[in-house]
């Protein structure tokens, strides 16, 4: 995780909770049930719900994200990544998916760990 966290940061100041709530909110869409309620978000980035509104709220302030009103309930506020926050995204999922999979190589090497790791890939999805 150390790795994979300093990877980010370096190449693109971003750290891993970062990375994964815009990961989260990139694939939101304006049907039913597209867009995620803060507690939703929360659950997804496994934060606790005021962790997850100060993310939001310095990615906001970085131009990464913007809040809107949910149209159905006017109580309701949406977060949308920013077409700067998705430029970031999409230049910082090879530094994430390189870290990953050197954490995945690394753990297979230990032999408790091999058929963890052999079930994680198993899961992942194949390469576009």
């Amino acid at each position: 995780m150390r790795h994979h966290r300093r990877a980010l940061q370096a190449g693109h100041e971003l750290g891993v909770r970062e990375f994964s709530l815009l990961n989260v909110l990139s694939v939101q869409h304006d049907g039913d049930g597209g867009h995620f309620r803060m507690h939703h978000l929360a659950e997804a980035v496994v934060l606790s719900q005021s962790a997850t509104i100060r993310l939001v709220t310095r990615l906001e302030d970085r131009g990464l994200l913007r809040r809107c009103l949910c149209p159905e309930d006017r109580r309701g506020i949406y977060t949308d990544v920013t077409e700067e926050g998705h430029t970031l995204l999409e230049a910082a999922r090879p530094t994430h998916d390189a870290a990953l999979e050197e954490a995945l190589n690394s753990a297979e090497e230990r032999p408790e760990l091999a058929p963890l790791v052999a079930a994680v890939r198993e899961l992942a999805p194949a390469p576009a």
